[in-house]
């Protein structure tokens, strides 16, 4: 039975994105600045949760040139919650360039765009399709299992040698007149029929009578993933200081894990109340009141934090910290949601 990706697929792909597809802020007016940083927002998270973050960033950084202006504090506050903080870093890194090379315009151009900081084959073929017409593929994840199951090929789609491939091959097939609605549609069948997690919707996909893994009645163990490295645990021990109604944030060290963000104090590993207070004074602080929070775990890529945390009140301002107030801290300060776990107990303070 033929079948498998290829050019057969397009039309009817089309005709079922035409019909199907989600109404995303992006897709409205796909500009190259919204285009640009929907893709970034994408990354790893979400299309519901970025929704709202996207129409947040656009109200107040409309263009790239705004971007390129705004102070470090502002973007970050605005990527608040969105996790992986070096891409909005290289957001504006990439601004700054446009500003300087590009007089804050996107390039129409696949290389002249991959060049950009952050921005990778799958941004930059995102980009170029769908903002500017360019034939070129954007391979995402959803695109990887959507292919590997029309193949019904059993190769890992975590391998770098099978997305170079897939990308050659669509390519070779990207049409002219709509790459960037071809880009969507196998997104798109990915996101909302083609599932990752749980049985694919197969009955109501426009590529079934193609799909040889629907053909071979193997759509449950394709596609094929390479073992994950198992993640590291860390245990932490985390502090929301309290001087006075202020709240007590330390800033983390430039390189590495949340690099240069704003935290809430912490030490390693677990330690018990008094193994604290006898850190604590060794600090130089002079604890006035200490109570155990619920503990928190927090999961980032290839590192696993399990947190106990305290409430720590003090009667000597802690010098090393920067004190900011519970309404401060909602409304301007970029705290990474490793930490968001214990700020219940300030919650509607002032």
């Amino acid at each position: 039975m033929s079948g498998g990706l290829s050019k057969a697929m397009i039309a009817p792909l089309l005709t079922w994105y035409d019909q199907a597809h989600r109404e995303l802020p992006w897709r409205s007016e796909p500009t190259p600045y919204r285009v640009w940083v929907s893709e970034i927002m994408l990354q790893q998270t979400r299309v519901e949760a970025v929704r709202g973050y996207f129409e947040r960033w656009m109200a107040a950084l409309p263009t790239v040139r705004s971007l390129a202006e705004a102070d470090e504090q502002v973007y970050l506050k605005l990527w608040e919650g969105l996790g992986y903080y070096s891409r909005v870093r290289n957001l504006h890194r990439a601004a700054v360039d446009l500003c300087a090379q590009y007089d804050g315009m996107l390039p129409a151009d696949y290389e002249k765009l991959l060049a950009l900081p952050g921005v990778g084959d799958y941004t930059a073929g995102a980009v170029a399709s769908i903002a500017f017409g360019i034939p070129v593929p954007a391979v995402d994840g959803n695109v990887l299992r959507v292919a590997a199951r029309l193949d019904d090929d059993v190769t890992p789609i975590t391998d770098p040698k099978y997305k170079k491939a897939l990308r050659e091959r669509l390519l070779d097939i990207m049409p002219t007149d709509r790459p960037g609605d071809l880009n969507q549609s196998l997104m798109e069948l990915g996101a909302t029929v083609c599932l990752p997690n749980g049985a694919p919707r197969c009955g109501d996909c426009p590529l079934m009578h193609l799909c040889l893994a629907y053909h071979h009645g193997t759509t449950a163990i394709v596609p094929v993933r390479a073992q994950k490295r198992s993640r590291r645990v860390e245990a932490r021990t985390v502090l929301l200081v309290r001087y006075g109604k202020a709240v007590g944030l330390a800033r983390r060290p430039k390189q590495g894990l949340l690099g240069g963000l704003w935290e809430l104090p912490s030490l390693d590993g677990h330690a018990t109340p008094d193994e604290l207070r006898t850190a604590l004074t060794l600090r130089g602080w002079q604890v006035k009141d200490l109570k155990s929070l619920r503990p928190a775990k927090h999961i980032f890529t290839h590192v696993e934090w399990h947190m106990n945390g305290y409430y720590v009140e003090l009667d000597s301002r802690p010098e090393e910290l920067t004190l900011v107030t519970p309404s401060a801290l909602r409304a301007e300060y970029a705290l990474p949601s490793a930490f968001r776990a214990f700020l219940s107990v300030i919650e509607g303070e002032e």
